[in-house]
């Protein structure tokens, strides 16, 4: 039988349009222009150079202060850079620069981007620019031609890797210039006389060519403004080339428990009703909360167990306390993270938010309060346990190799799993210690000390970290196999992709974030094939909803696409074991599930191209039809026709920019 968690159907006018658009990151960088679906690659950047172009600084992930807004067809992001360390004088000095730029949606394969930039101060730099990356790919051996060059330049260079190091292609000033290959084409136009530089950027490990296109030239003086506009049009081959996606049912993995959650309680006033919604509306599989320790027990010469039994417990660890019950009570594992420490559990005076001067974040616990740290910590598990019910699974500090907001070394981190660990287990708490928590996937070393120490792996109940960042596939290989080693689960204990993303958050209802965050949890679960991926968050922050007055939209809670490609990914049947699935193309992510005993077999797929016809191959013979359900920017989650399955063989159509679930059995 085929038993998926409900059919649900919803036509919404999601934010932005459906093809034919320049995709923004929150950070103001274009990865391309979408045709029909299809990503014209185009990635493009804020950038200010170093004297005489010795080196450049752009913008990217988390690399400056910015924010994001769109209007219809317009979008506005604004930014602050900062020379990086490397380019300071000794005293940790150098230039900042703001710069707004305004992205039009100007029609199919076209766009124009207004860019300003302002030097609040005086600035020794080489200039300011629109950078562009072209995939070396698609581009080396192109050309590259210049439209109305002044004065008069060659009518083409080739773009033919050079034998230095760092080859420069071009340096003219142009009205425009076209960058040419075989299967694409890049025209951009400027409103004035523009400075072009084009040089291969692999010198840097980087695979693409890189071209600089002028806002300011030489180093600038307190004030000084510059503004260009850049019109872009692009071509190119649109594939739409049917796919082939195989099954392999032979060979199950890890069982996948479903979706989780984050549930750390930030705002009293909205968290209540989103809360409400998710619980009512998606199967969550694990759920998170927050150990508010420095509430718990603030003041060292207490003993916060003693208090908290004879009922004197903060308002919010009681909320904590409360929201863990909740989600104990739907049979969910919990695990329990400490944020912040009490002030007298630290060393030196607290320290919050970005570093100063770029030193490190956090605070190292104090080494000479070890004991009483973990007679709190243990302490606050049996209260748990005591009044509300509930054993914590895990517990762990939140990204303490990043240092928030407690700061841990590697080595640190296995001497605390090792003596914490004894500690639960000496006062009765199953509870274990997960290794890891990492900031991103990218920190692999941290978790080795623990992972080799077989008294540390006594006290490992889970691997785990968090997916922001991004990572590659031999990342994730090697976080599946740290788990496989002390044969515990892996979990995601934060799921998304951007973690400043709360600063601005207009870009949750853009449709690129909403595809990228499902496609990366695809490639995870294919890869690392965790236990759960744990949404960050199922509250009111990063909500996956919108409305009920949360970033000022005081519209009707609601549903946005991201909950919807959740709630699908949650339909994944409980009991699967993660499977073996290959795809033939490079813009398709599929992971695949059996939930063997039952005989019901799921395959999720976000096609991040155009529409395209897919043939899955592999299915067992029982299986006789699938279902489909497909989320994209005008359906969430809407079921389609069923599909016959013959001879393990099944043949549908993937919708431009979507995800896809098929689930089958013998129904």
């Amino acid at each position: 039988m085929i038993r998926p968690t409900g059919s649900i159907i919803l036509f919404a006018a999601f934010a932005g349009a459906a093809f034919a658009q320049p995709e923004v990151m929150a950070w103001g960088n274009l990865t391309g222009l979408r045709v029909e679906g299809h990503l014209l690659e185009l990635g493009t950047s804020m950038c200010v150079a170093q004297p005489e172009l010795a080196a450049v600084s752009c913008t990217g992930r988390e690399k400056q202060q910015n924010n994001y807004s769109r209007n219809g067809k317009t979008e506005t992001v604004t930014v602050h850079m900062r020379a990086p360390r490397e380019f300071r004088d000794p005293q940790g000095a150098g230039w900042t620069m703001a710069a707004t730029e305004i992205v039009e949606d100007t029609g199919p394969g076209t766009a124009k981007i207004d860019l300003e930039f302002s030097s609040p101060n005086e600035a020794a730099i080489g200039g300011t620019f629109l950078g562009i990356e072209l995939p070396a790919s698609v581009f080396s051996g192109g050309s590259v031609q210049v439209i109305e060059p002044d004065p008069p330049a060659a009518a083409q260079t080739s773009l033919a890797a050079g034998a230095a190091e760092q080859n420069e292609y071009l340096h003219a000033t142009a009205k425009g210039a076209r960058f040419v290959s075989r299967t694409r084409q890049i025209e951009v136009s400027f409103n004035e006389p523009t400075l072009i530089v084009v040089r291969d950027d692999r010198r840097k490990g980087s695979y693409n060519l890189q071209v600089l296109l002028a806002v300011l030239t030489g180093k600038t003086t307190a004030g000084q403004t510059g503004k260009k506009s850049f019109a872009f049009k692009v071509t190119g081959e649109i594939d739409t080339n049917p796919v082939e996606i195989a099954l392999d049912a032979a060979h199950p993995g890890q069982v996948f428990d479903g979706l989780g959650g984050n549930f750390r309680l930030q705002n009293p006033r909205a968290d209540s009703q989103v809360i409400d919604y998710n619980l009512r509306n998606l199967r969550v599989a694990w759920g998170r909360v927050e150990m508010p320790w420095s509430l718990w027990h603030p003041d060292e010469t207490t003993d916060p167990l003693a208090a908290a039994r004879a009922g004197n417990v903060h308002p919010r660890v009681q909320q904590a306390m409360e929201m863990a019950r909740r989600l104990a009570q739907k049979g969910m594992p919990v695990i329990v993270s400490a944020w912040q420490a009490p002030g007298w559990a630290i060393l030196g005076d607290a320290l919050r938010g970005p570093p100063p001067q770029d030193g490190p974040r956090g605070n190292p616990l104090n080494p000479e309060k070890m004991a009483h740290i973990q007679d709190s910590i243990a302490g606050y598990l049996l209260f748990l346990k005591e009044k509300y019910g509930v054993e914590a699974a895990l517990f762990s500090f939140n990204e303490s190799d990043l240092g928030i907001n407690v700061r841990q070394t590697p080595r640190e981190h296995a001497e605390l799993i090792k003596t914490l660990g004894a500690r639960f287990a000496g006062k009765g708490l199953a509870t274990k210690l997960a290794l890891g928590d990492t900031s991103d996937a990218n920190p692999i070393d941290f978790i080795q000390p623990a992972l080799h120490d077989p008294e540390a792996a006594k006290y490992i109940g889970a691997v785990d970290f968090h997916s922001w960042r991004g990572c590659t596939d031999e990342i994730l290989t090697q976080w599946r196999d740290a788990a496989r080693e002390l044969n515990v689960p892996l979990v995601v204990a934060e799921g998304s992709t951007d973690a400043a993303a709360y600063r601005y958050p207009q870009i949750f209802n853009e449709q690129s974030f909403a595809l990228y965050e499902i496609n990366l949890y695809l490639r995870i679960l294919s890869i690392a094939q965790p236990k759960s991926i744990l949404q960050w968050q199922l509250t009111s922050d990063y909500s996956i909803l919108a409305g009920g007055g949360m970033f000022n939209d005081n519209g009707p809670l609601r549903p946005t696409r991201r909950f919807w490609n959740l709630k699908q990914l949650a339909s994944t049947p409980p009991r699967s074991f993660s499977l073996p699935v290959a795809c033939d193309k490079p813009n398709l992510t599929c992971a695949a599930f059996g939930n063997i005993a039952e005989g019901i077999y799921t395959v999720h797929i976000v096609n991040n191209g155009a529409t395209r016809t897919a043939t899955l191959t592999g299915l067992p013979p029982a299986v006789r039809q699938l279902r489909l359900w497909v989320t994209d920017a005008q359906r969430g989650m809407q079921e389609g026709e069923r599909i016959p399955v013959t001879g393990g063989k099944a043949q549908f159509s993937l919708a431009a920019t979507s995800y896809t679930t098929v689930i089958g059995g013998a129904e």
